[in-house]
């Protein structure tokens, strides 16, 4: 028990200090975008039903087209 305790504590000290290092590090949030402006370009990996693509989809590749984002945030999962 006192093993599991040790190594719990253990993992503890590293884990929590490289948290608080990555909070700190995280970028002020932007304010959200008004309605009928331009997205600011990102750039994401791309996906097809066959994979990843080597090259990853960037925002800019679409100027002056019609863009529809769908967010799926549990495909590929149990939930």
């Amino acid at each position: 028990m006192r093993m599991l305790s040790a190594a719990a504590l253990a993992v503890a000290a590293l884990v929590v200090p490289a948290m608080r290092a990555e909070a700190q590090a995280a970028p002020a949030p932007q304010p959200p975008l008004e309605v009928g402006a331009v997205a600011p370009d990102f750039v994401l990996p791309g996906a097809t039903r066959y994979g990843l693509l080597q090259q990853p989809v960037r925002l800019s590749d679409f100027r002056g087209k019609t863009v529809v984002l769908a967010f799926f945030f549990r495909a590929r999962t149990r939930g």
